[in-house]
């Protein structure tokens, strides 16, 4: 099969052809639920799935390329292929889509010498390393070599960021070396020149918007007269960042936008169809005179939410796509009021193989309801200084390392030094905490810094031992000028004006948590009590006869990280608008399960919950 840029349509064997896509993230998403969401996609009438390739998850540290399990991107897209439907892969190298550092590797700008999203030769090297080791993934997936991929996407948004067409020429062409032979596009707003800037004559211009579809296709036409109009990010929802309200979108307006886009006959592609959870330390944030770190969840308020569930949106997106094409029958699972579960051999997630297929019959029952929600108790304790011999491994330095230089991408590094300070003093961070540091003395806490305040200053207390500093990767900035900005206690540390030297420094194995420390907590006795002062490790144990998709409550914690049998839930923080972390079904197992949380500050319970419903709390704007 050819797919094709018309004069006015995209062409599927010289047809006029209508790309309806959803985004969804593969690395945002559980593995063994994949094809869960591919399906329900199809079902609200979509033909296309579009993901972006996050190059920093496949290659945490130089010299490394990951395509195994979560990030086994060939599987996701023959799942895409056996479901009969298309696929649009973006494989940046910047992708933004909040996601840690804009899925730029932060050890690519370590040295400071390499430039970002610029025509620079390290930068461009880099690149076309991390291009020629997907081509054994995309390649052979294009549509005229009988995969499903019909498009791929060079840069993003880049007219939001420069306009050095060289850089953009330089993409394009190794896009092209590495042997891809579709259509090539670009993604940019369609307001003032970022259509202009941020693609070239050769690459097929497409808008990203969601409201006011007949102002914003106008505007993409008059930048590119001919072939077919496409919103590649029709944004039906938004992301949440800490401390904010729960963004959402009232399905209505969505369907009416997404109404007016279609009858214009414009392509489209719904972001996000399914968003998927920020696991582990991947969060992304934002940066424009006050930094503000993206929240664990990445529902979006899209039309599934996070744990696979179809919303209002789905069903009002299906109801306005069977106007301009045909949907299949929904089955009683995934109509409204339904429990929005597919059948046991879809939820399982089976491999499959390049080329396989699987049957895509909808006539499914579901799964039979689960179990209530479980109280677990978090009865076996440690202090974190307890379980520093399992998480750390010390280096030395004259002053304060990055994250960067000690080869950390994220979570927490704990800084020490020998301090005698008699009468105390004020410690300062020469220029900027990134992101937020617990300083104690001889264990005891005195005190945050955090960026988002500013914070550079803490007095201290008379103290003769040890100073430290616990500093959290909130997440790198995915947007703007301060991509690949280095983390950690920036410009140094010193106090009354007096620099503090020979430091001992070590990031703390935490994703995945070293086994050494869940083994001694397993070990531990357990312990009575209500209260728990951290920075501490608390762990529990719970049984479930069901592994359906769970939300883990918090309530009562103030800011930490959580685990499940290991698998490292996410952040947490008090300060919402998320109060429970997505726990994926394929996580949990029937018996016995263990959680684990980090608390920082303190909590005045030790009970958690896992809940079939997500807590929402003060979520709603």
């Amino acid at each position: 099969m050819r797919f094709a840029i018309g004069d006015s349509d995209f062409l599927l064997d010289g047809e006029p052809h209508r790309v309806l896509s959803g985004a969804i993230h593969y690395f945002r998403v559980h593995p063994d639920l994949w094809q869960d969401r591919i399906r329900k996609a199809r079902l609200m009438g979509l033909n296309t799935i579009e993901t972006y390739v996050a190059w920093n998850a496949h290659a945490p540290q130089p010299g490394t390329f990951s395509l195994e399990g979560g990030l086994d991107l060939g599987r996701f897209l023959d799942l895409v292929a056996a479901e009969g439907m298309h696929a649009i892969v973006r494989p940046g190298p910047y992708i933004c889509a909040e996601w840690s550092n804009g899925g730029l590797p932060y050890w690519l700008f370590a040295d400071g010498t390499v430039g970002v999203r610029r025509n620079e030769p390290g930068f461009l090297a880099a690149v076309r390393d991390y291009l020629e080791q997907l081509a054994p993934v995309l390649v052979p997936r294009q549509i005229d070599q009988g995969g499903p991929i019909v498009l791929v996407q060079v840069e993003n948004e880049y007219g939001a960021y420069g306009s050095d067409a060289s850089y953009l020429r330089a993409l394009e062409q190794m896009h092209r070396d590495i042997g891809l032979t579709v259509p090539f596009t670009s993604v940019d707003q369609p307001m003032g020149t970022m259509l202009e800037d941020g693609s070239l004559p050769s690459l097929h211009k497409t808008g990203s918007f969601g409201s006011r579809s007949k102002e914003r296709l106008a505007r993409l036409r008059q930048a590119q007269p001919t072939g077919p109009l496409m919103c590649s990010e029709f944004w039906d929802g938004w992301f949440d960042s800490w401390g904010e309200h729960h963004h959402t979108t009232p399905a209505s307006a969505s369907a009416s936008d997404l109404d007016d886009l279609l009858a214009a006959g414009g392509s489209v592609n719904v972001y996000m169809f399914h968003g998927g959870t920020n696991f582990g330390f991947t969060n992304g944030a934002n940066d424009k005179g006050v930094y503000r770190p993206i929240a664990t969840s990445y529902d979006y308020d899209a039309p599934l939410d996070e744990a696979g569930r179809p919303t209002a949106k789905f069903h009002a997106f299906r109801s306005v796509i069977e106007r301009y094409a045909p949907v299949p029958p929904l089955p009683a699972s995934m109509q409204p009021g339904g429990s929005g579960v597919l059948g046991e051999s879809v939820a399982s997630g089976a491999s499959v193989a390049s080329g396989a297929s699987v049957a895509s019959g909808d006539g499914l029952e579901a799964r039979p309801a689960p179990a209530a929600d479980v109280a677990v108790r978090l009865d076996r304790v440690a202090p974190l200084r307890a379980l520093l011999p399992a998480l750390t491994a010390w280096s030395t330095h004259d002053e304060p390392p990055t994250f960067d230089a000690l080869g950390a991408a994220s979570g927490f590094v704990l800084y020490r030094t020998e301090v005698d300070l008699p009468d105390g003093g004020v410690l300062t961070v020469g220029t900027e905490v990134r992101d937020r540091a617990v300083v104690s003395v001889d264990g005891v806490v005195v005190g945050v810094l955090e960026r988002e305040h500013h914070d550079r200053a803490i007095a201290l207390p008379p103290v003769t031992g040890t100073l430290e500093l616990l500093v959290e990767d909130q997440g790198r900035v995915d947007y703007g000028p301060r991509i690949g900005e280095p983390k950690g206690l920036i410009g140094g540390v010193a106090v009354d004006g007096v620099p503090l030297a020979r430091w001992s420094a070590s990031p703390l194995t935490l994703d995945p948590i070293a086994p050494a420390a869940l083994d001694q907590l397993a070990a531990l006795e357990t312990s009575d009590g209500d209260v728990l002062a951290g920075p501490v490790l608390a762990a529990g144990s719970f049984d479930l006869t069901s592994t359906e998709d769970r939300y883990l409550s918090l309530d009562g914690f103030r800011k930490g990280v959580a685990w499940v049998n290991g698998f490292c839930l996410g952040r947490y923080w008090s300060r919402g608008p998320q109060k429970t972390l997505a726990v994926p079904g394929p996580v949990l197992r029937t018996g016995r399960n263990e959680v684990v949380v980090f608390e920082l500050h303190a909590s005045a319970s030790r009970s958690v919950c896992m809940l079939l419903e997500p807590d929402l709390g003060h979520t709603e704007a």
